[in-house]
């Protein structure tokens, strides 16, 4: 039974740190309706809006001298399993784990001088929500599976010349986590609940340089954040083990660093290009300490891989009011077969991406855009050392649906 608790446990750290694989691993890259439709090819380039502030703070030297920017995004992921269970338990599938959510952005930037930009961002780089039907073969494994994350990100911009800026942000973020899972079967209905929240920072960094006219150039560097999660584990049933209790579990999410080029090909059309880099290897390890009884938990092995990101759009300038966005892009995930979880039924993943702008005037505009994508076909094996081994594959996929306004004053 230790084994399960360390397992959930886990997710527990796992969640605090994932983005609900919308970027590959736990990324949540949502943080514009602007770029969305560019499948936020060259995002630390474009500096179109207040959203710069997230993708490269330098990019606040290229906006008007007050500008609001708020947006949603509506996201769906599905992940559905087939599989099997060793010893048999019964249940079903566990349904569609994906569950639509609504996700908030909000940025304002403001020119202090000629050349000194500020800016906030509000936003949620992290969060996840799968939850599987009660009953289903891995309910022993993971139920249900919720994070919350808020970062505040005040930010600072320095025009040195017309061809460079420079850029950077601290980042004040707070994790809230949620998961659940069945204990045993040797107990019927028994539910395991695990609660943690915390508090970390970071900071970001951001260089923009225009080598001619109409190119931009933009590279970016996020930092790792460290957690240490503070809550409870707490069961329904009276059992030897695990104990009920007070825990905490140490977690470093990664570091992450970005190339752009925006480039104007013609008076009418731009052309982006955009290559990310996550430093998921620092997340090797997991040790869960209970602080309140003098029970050890052995550390749990997660192992997992930097990954990159590839991606190509276009913007095409309609006219006057209208511009038409297109994009794709690659996701490698950093998680290792041996290592995948239902909690975390991560793949890589193949973007594609449309998207539009409408300016009512030269203050005011809304963005649009939607991303289908397509997620390969992934494995899942519980280690074959546990009492309960969940074997079968994921059908995955997500879509994004996002909106955008945008005013200059």
């Amino acid at each position: 039974m230790s084994y399960r608790v360390n397992r959930l446990a886990a997710g527990l750290a796992l969640a605090g740190c994932t983005h609900l694989a919308h970027a590959a691993g736990f990324s949540l890259i949502e943080q514009n309706a602007s770029g969305l439709g560019n499948a936020y090819a060259g995002a630390a380039a474009v500096a179109e809006d207040a959203s710069t502030i997230y993708f490269n703070p330098a990019g606040m030297t290229l906006l008007p001298d007050r500008q609001l920017v708020v947006v949603g995004h509506l996201i769906k992921p599905k992940m559905e399993f087939s599989g099997t269970v060793t010893p048999a338990v019964g249940g079903g599938q566990g349904g569609d784990a994906g569950d639509l959510t609504f996700v908030p952005n909000a940025y304002f930037a403001y020119r202090l001088t000629p050349d000194v930009h500020l800016g906030l961002g509000l936003n949620s780089p992290f969060g996840l929500k799968t939850e599987y039907d009660t009953g289903w073969v891995g309910r022993f494994q993971a139920l249900k599976s919720e994070v919350k994350t808020i970062n505040i990100n005040p930010s600072i911009a320095w025009k040195v010349n017309d061809q460079l800026s420079l850029g950077g942000g601290l980042n004040v973020q707070r994790v809230e986590a949620t998961l659940t899972n069945n204990i045993s079967p040797a107990a019927p209905g028994s539910l395991m609940t695990v609660d943690g929240d915390d508090y970390g920072w970071g900071w970001n960094l951001g260089v923009l340089w225009q080598p001619a006219t109409g190119t931009r150039i933009g590279l970016s560097y996020r930092s790792e954040v460290d957690y240490t999660l503070e809550g409870t584990l707490a069961s329904n049933v009276s059992l030897p083990l695990p104990p009920s209790g007070e825990v905490t579990a140490d977690l470093t999410l990664p570091a992450s660093a970005s190339l752009s080029v925006f480039h104007k090909l013609s008076p009418n059309v731009d052309v982006l290009a955009d290559v990310t880099w996550t430093g998921w290897s620092s997340f090797d390890r997991l040790a869960v300490v209970y602080t309140s009884i003098a029970y050890p938990l052995p550390p749990t092995p997660e192992n997992w891989d930097d990954n990159w990101r590839y991606s190509l759009g276009a913007t095409w300038h309609m006219s006057d009011a209208w511009s038409l966005r297109g994009g794709v892009a690659y996701d490698e995930t950093p998680v290792p077969d041996f290592y995948r979880t239902p909690r975390i039924p991560d793949g890589s993943r193949t973007w594609l991406s449309v998207g539009g702008q409408y300016r009512f005037s030269e203050r005011s505009r809304i963005d649009f855009g939607y991303a289908h994508l397509f997620v390969e076909e992934v494995g899942l094996k519980s280690p074959p050392s546990g009492p309960i081994i969940l074997t079968g594959e994921y059908d995955n996929a997500v879509d994004i649906l996002s909106a955008q306004y945008t005013h200059s004053f």
